[in-house]
């Protein structure tokens, strides 16, 4: 049977044992098409192709395709290949030993000091200008507290909204927080956090209805604190009169942006890792390209050799 013959048998068995949809199968064809056109010089082409060609037309892909479309591309000739084995058409698996191409990591997406800045002297402006007393100063100052403690502090935002009022009457400069897997760490807030905290603390306790609440953050919501897609939504809002684009703001970013300011301005990784509650360092170290420049200017500044 022809490579052409076999591509035409595999995609028939998709169709019609795994319903594959004719997009699919229309992806897998021309996955496959490609494949064996590369291999046809070979013997027996792709369909006897053995795992040395195939780890070769890999390598042709990786100059000109994204991991991703790499891996797809891979998994298409592992489904063929198996078909192909549970068949008898061939008596191997030559897919078996390869890997699949590594994605890499995106960037996280970070604010400026500036950008942060002037996000936070917005909050600050908004809950200085509300009047005492007001749903609307009860609104700002609660998000200025959030977001001079989550800059603070580096928290998840699930974490963030859901601490309990406990850990701001224990000690102010330091907050326990439990996270993922209910392990808990300490993290200290600034002088800015506490102030901020204060005046929420203060709004908090006018309002007869929230004062019982065990959370630091009460709501109306099923689970009694503030809903994440909430703070989120009210982030964006303020980015927007702080002249931030909102495309660029959410509360994750902000936690972004704790770890990479820390590190820009000479924090230990190791410090940082535990701070944001990581417990692998080598999540932590998605941050250490906002070092790059740092080190750059290190070596430049006080290696002898340096220009």
């Amino acid at each position: 049977m022809s490579t052409p013959a076999r591509i035409e048998a595999f995609l028939e068995m998709m169709a019609a044992e795994r319903g594959a949809s004719d997009n699919t199968l229309a992806s897998y064809r021309r996955d496959l098409e490609d494949a064996a056109a590369f291999l046809a010089s070979g013997t027996g082409g792709l369909a006897a192709a053995g795992a040395a060609e195939i780890r070769g037309y890999l390598e042709h892909l990786a100059g000109s395709f994204a991991a991703t479309t790499q891996a797809r591309k891979l998994s298409t000739l592992r489904q063929f290949f198996k078909f192909l084995y549970a068949e008898g058409l061939r008596g191997d698996d030559p897919t078996g030993t390869l890997d699949s191409p590594k994605k890499e990591r995106p960037l996280p997406k970070v604010l400026s000091e500036s950008e942060t800045d002037r996000l936070l002297t917005q909050a600050a402006a908004e809950a200085e200008a509300a009047a005492p007393g007001t749903p609307a100063r009860l609104a700002a100052c609660r998000m200025h507290a959030l977001l001079e403690v989550l800059y603070a502090t580096g928290l998840r935002v699930s974490e963030l909204v859901s601490l309990p009022v406990g850990v701001a009457t224990r000690d102010d400069r330091f907050f326990t927080v439990r996270g993922k897997g209910g392990k808990e760490r300490i993290v200290p807030l600034s002088p800015k956090a506490r102030q901020a905290m204060s005046a929420w603390f203060a709004e908090r306790k006018r309002r007869p209805n929230l004062v019982e609440s065990p959370w630091l953050f009460p709501s109306s919501s099923d689970s009694g604190y503030l809903p994440r897609q909430v703070f989120a939504r009210d982030l964006k809002a303020l980015a927007a009169r702080a002249g931030i684009p909102m495309a660029k703001v959410s509360p994750h970013v902000l936690r972004h942006a704790f770890a990479s300011h820390l590190l820009q301005n000479g924090a230990d990784l190791r410090a940082v890792q535990q701070l944001l509650g990581h417990s692998d360092i080598s999540t932590t170290q998605i941050y250490t390209h906002v070092l790059e420049k740092r080190l750059v200017e290190l070596v430049q500044k006080h290696h002898p050799l340096a220009d």
